[in-house]
């Protein structure tokens, strides 16, 4: 499965925004969207994973459910991603279907070797520059940082940049070899956004939806 080239990472202020601005992010033509919610019961994520789902398939978006195997396997999500303090990548393998995307987070060329080791689909580096979304960060890499961890992997399993990232970096992230971003904040503020981003990424939106004769 081609993992796309931009993650849109949910926010809102309440679990009703998080639907809202995923619906947003699905109309303005974002191909993939993780689903974060923290702090809140198993049978509340449920119920907004599943209609996060209900979202995403009318508009034939991929779904990653962040952080709840479980609960991407009950509503079939395209995937999970595990954070550094979530369940194992072979834990959440051994539940999952086999179709099944796992992306895992990493902040150190270590944490990458080892995710590679386990064989995740996809890994998510970062953070680029400081963000508001998480709570106590690692330092942030930067250019640098993202260049010297790109030279030193040379891999083939997609590497995803995250982190306060704007539409003004994607050119100089891209050059890392870096194959693709995830954004909250930007789009959250701006859905508009979504268009500059895949245009910057040369990620098309069209590939991904059938033709239709008019």
């Amino acid at each position: 499965m081609i993992i796309p080239k931009l993650h849109y990472i949910s926010q809102g202020n309440s679990l009703k925004e998080h639907l809202e601005n995923i619906q947003k992010a699905c109309t303005s033509g974002s191909e993939l969207v993780q689903l974060r919610l923290k702090n809140i019961s198993e049978k509340k994520y449920l119920k907004f994973a599943e209609e996060a789902r209900e979202i995403t398939a009318h508009f034939q978006t991929r779904l990653i459910i962040n952080d709840n195997y479980k609960i991407a396997k009950a509503v079939k999500a395209d995937g999970v991603h595990l954070g550094k303090t979530d369940a194992s990548v072979t834990e959440a393998r051994k539940h999952l279907y086999a179709w099944q995307l796992i992306g895992g987070t990493a902040n150190t060329l270590q944490d990458c070797k080892s995710l590679l080791a386990k064989e995740v689909d996809y890994i998510s580096l970062g953070p680029f520059r400081f963000t508001t979304t998480k709570e106590n960060l690692p330092s942030t890499l930067g250019l640098d940082g993202v260049t010297a961890i790109m030279e030193a992997l040379e891999t083939k399993t997609p590497i995803i940049a995250v982190g306060g990232i704007t539409t003004a970096d994607v050119t100089d992230i891209l050059a890392t070899g870096i194959s693709g971003i995830a954004v909250s904040e930007a789009i959250t503020k701006d859905f508009n956004a979504i268009r500059t981003f895949n245009q910057l990424l040369n990620a098309s939106v069209t590939a991904e939806q059938p033709y239709k004769f008019e």
